[in-house]
C-alpha cells in the first residue's frame, strides 16, 4: 500500500495550512520519504475514521495508520531508525518545543489570523469553522482580530526564547534542523498560507531563520501557496 499523509486544506487542495499537517510533511521529508497527500476538509471526518481520530494530519505507512503529529514523529524515527533522526536521545527538549507551540504560539496565533480562514473554505466547511471558533473565543471571528496590526509587536516579543537561541545558532536542533524545528515553523506556516498579515520583520533571527527553513528539502514549504501580503 502506498504512503499516504491525509492534509488539511480548504477549497483550493494545493492550499494545505493546518501547523500540525506542516510537522509531519516536513517530519516525512526530513527522513527522506515521501507520501502521496490526500487532501481532507473539517466535515470529512468520515474520511480518516478508519484512523480512529476526527482530526489530521494522519499517516498511513503499509499496514500501519498513526495519526497525531507528535505520534507521526516518533512512528517514523522508530519505523525507519537508518534515516536522519528526528529526535536525538531521548526528546525532552523537541516536547518541550511542540508543547509551547501547541500552548502559546499557536493560541497568540490565532488571535491575530483567524478571521482570515473562512474565506479560504468551502460552504459547509465555512459553516463549521465559523460556528466552532466563535464558541471558543465567544465572539464574532472579525472581533477576535481586530486592532491585530497594534498587538504585532506583543506577538513578537512573546518570540523572544526563539531569537534568543536563533542568533547562536542557525536552527533549534543546533547545527541542523530537528523536530522541534518542524514544530514551531509548521506552526508558522498556518498564517503564512492563510493570512497576509505581516508576522515577522525582516533582519529579525526568527524571520532568517523560517528562510532557512523555506528552502529545506528543495524549498518544499516555500513552494507551497502562500497569502497575498
Amino acid at each position: 500500500m502506498a504512503r499516504q499523509l491525509f492534509e488539511l486544506c480548504g477549497t483550493d487542495p494545493a492550499r494545505r495550512f493546518s501547523p500540525y499537517c506542516w510537522r509531519s510533511r516536513m517530519a516525512l521529508a526530513h527522513k527522506g520519504l515521501e507520501a502521496e497527500v490526500v487532501p481532507w476538509r473539517f466535515t470529512e471526518k468520515a474520511a480518516i475514521a478508519f484512523a480512529e481520530s476526527d482530526k489530521v494530519p494522519v499517516l498511513v505507512d503499509g499496514e500501519r495508520r498513526v495519526a497525531d503529529s507528535w505520534a507521526i514523529a516518533e512512528y517514523l524515527d522508530a519505523a525507519y531508525p537508518d534515516a536522519p533522526r528526528l529526535f536525538a536521545g531521548a526528546p525532552a527538549a523537541q516536547r518541550f518545543v511542540n508543547t509551547w507551540s501547541d500552548g502559546v504560539l499557536l493560541p497568540a496565533l490565532a488571535k491575530l489570523i483567524v478571521s482570515d480562514i473562512p474565506p479560504l473554505l468551502g460552504a459547509e466547511d465555512r459553516a463549521y469553522f465559523i460556528e466552532s471558533r466563535e464558541k471558543r473565543f465567544g465572539q464574532p471571528l472579525d472581533q477576535v482580530t481586530a486592532g491585530r496590526e497594534a498587538r504585532l509587536p506583543e506577538f513578537r516579543a512573546l518570540l523572544m526564547p526563539l531569537r534568543l537561541l536563533l542568533r547562536a545558532q542557525p536552527f533549534l536542533g543546533g547545527a541542523a534542523p530537528d523536530y522541534g524545528d518542524y514544530c514551531v515553523f509548521g506552526t508558522l506556516m498556518w498564517p503564512r498560507i492563510v493570512s497576509p498579515l505581516p508576522l515577522l520583520e525582516p533582519g529579525d533571527a526568527v524571520h532568517a531563520w523560517q528562510e532557512r527553513m523555506l528552502d529545506l528539502f528543495g524549498g518544499l514549504a516555500r513552494a507551497a501557496p502562500a497569502a497575498a501580503a
